[in-house]
């Protein structure tokens, strides 16, 4: 009998260290029966530059030359009646440079709601920022029709999908929005909760990376 293939590797690509630390503490705590292949949780950096960086330096290794992408950490809700804690599953990605479409939305949002039940799952497009966004900034990106904005999602993907044909998705945990704007992440209660659910999200990532490697019909 012939061996059969590895399992295509899954990327998970994240910026701060809180994010990295709140995904393998999630990561210890188990899923159901885990991811479908090899898993690495990359911490690219604050920015644009660095994801951007960070992410074809790690996919040019040929052992992740098929690996699935995907995005993750905290980001600015930019809609009315967002939440620290709540969920986003971005439909695309899109900066200045380009637009990223994801793969497999809705069962990133149906896996989300068995990992975090309880949480409100936004999609949508999700924007990039080389820069914090703050104040009336956030009513002007609201107008391109985002739901949310992060440094790092857009410059990751476009990033992967350059680097050869992949599955990329982003999931980002909301830490303040426009009712409910933080300072520093930790020091208030929206950052704890934002901390917490991103430390429950990797299940619904496995599940998520399980179904890309079951056959098509």
């Amino acid at each position: 009998m012939s061996a059969q293939p590895a399992p295509a590797p899954l990327l998970v690509a994240c910026a701060l260290g809180i994010e990295r630390l709140a995904l393998r503490a999630g990561g210890r705590a188990g899923g159901r029966g885990g991811a479908g292949g090899p898993v690495t949780v990359l911490r690219t950096g604050m920015g644009p530059t660095a994801a951007e960086r960070s992410v074809t330096r790690v996919l040019a290794d040929p052992a992740l030359r098929d690996a699935a992408v995907l995005a993750t950490g905290f980001c600015a809700g930019l809609a009315p009646g967002m939440h620290p804690g709540d969920l986003v599953v971005a439909e695309q990605t899109r900066d200045p440079r380009g637009t990223v479409p994801c793969v497999g939305t809705e069962l990133l949002v149906e896996e989300l709601g068995r990992a975090v039940p309880g949480r409100t799952v936004h999609t949508g497009p999700l924007t990039g920022s080389d820069h914090v966004v703050r104040g009336q900034e956030r009513a002007g990106l609201r107008a391109t029709g985002a739901i949310a904005v992060d440094m790092e999602s857009a410059a990751t993907l476009l990033s992967a999908v350059r680097t050869g044909g992949r599955a990329v998705a982003a999931v980002r945990v909301v830490v303040d929005a426009p009712e409910h704007e933080l300072v520093r992440i930790g020091t208030v209660r929206g950052g704890i909760s934002a901390f917490r659910v991103l430390r429950s999200v990797l299940p619904a990532f496995f599940e998520w990376h399980r179904s890309l490697l079951l056959p098509r019909r």
